[in-house]
């Protein structure tokens, strides 16, 4: 491994956590394994969420004795309309996706959070993007917030075609598509780093992340803090999210 480390510029910033009732104001199938689904409220007023790959704690029964919760990406959200909008990635188990799948507009939610963002800086020579499924949203809103002098690479792994998105941006873009975690590995085997600082963000199932992060520290000596590695979720594991160190 090629001890390259710098500084990191990542700025952590800690919220006030807070929990929010919430009205759901509309349902869309996106394709056919997303839903995106709108949230309103007044205590959205004071919203924050400061970087795109923020969750929030979804609870899906928040009066039982022990509620389930579940981590989601706040895609996009307006303080003056009071409205936050969540993608629902079904998988087809479990009591979000089952709240997901039954879900209409009329019915409350509530959520809390987010803990805390970790703000990366646009401004790297390159960025490479990096998930499955899971990771859509997050992808979806750091491509809208780079501006046009950024160069990114997005990989991206859906098993079902028929869930390949736009991922609209005005930066520099290269978007390829996979099918496997094995293309995925393959594909961040072969890839060179480009000249320059740039920064590496991958989320994904939990072994996809661990190898991924082999790849790129330990093979290929990128700076360890200029990558960030996020666990969305792990096969066979209920609740799972873990940052990969």
């Amino acid at each position: 491994m090629t001890d390259n480390a710098t500084t990191s510029r990542v700025q952590l910033i800690r919220h006030e956590i807070k929990r929010r009732t919430l009205d759901v104001v509309s349902v869309e199938t996106i394709s056919p394994h997303f839903k995106r689904i709108t949230f309103s409220g007044d205590t959205l007023a004071d919203f924050i969420s400061a970087s795109f790959d923020d969750h929030v704690k979804f609870i899906v029964n928040p009066q039982a004795a022990e509620p389930v919760m579940r981590d989601y990406t706040p895609r996009s959200y307006d303080n003056k309309k009071k409205e936050l909008v969540i993608e629902f990635a079904m998988h087809g188990e479990g009591p979000a996706n089952q709240w997901a799948e039954n879900v209409k507009a009329g019915d409350q939610a509530m959520i809390a959070g987010p803990r805390g963002s970790r703000v990366i800086p646009v401004d790297y020579a390159w960025h490479l993007l990096i998930g499955d499924e899971t990771a859509f949203p997050a992808m979806s809103r750091r491509m809208e917030e780079l501006p046009a002098q950024a160069k990114v690479t997005l990989v991206a792994l859906a098993h079902d075609v028929r869930d390949r998105r736009a991922f609209d941006s005005q930066a520099q873009v290269e978007i390829i598509w996979v099918d496997t975690a094995e293309q995925l590995i393959e594909w961040a085997q072969a890839f060179v780093l480009p000249a320059g600082e740039g920064f590496v963000w991958c989320a994904a199932e939990a072994s996809i992340i661990k190898s991924l992060r082999t790849i790129f520290i330990d093979d290929k000596g990128h700076d360890q803090n200029a990558i960030r590695t996020s666990a969305y979720w792990k096969m066979r594991t209920a609740a799972f999210h873990e940052e990969v160190q």
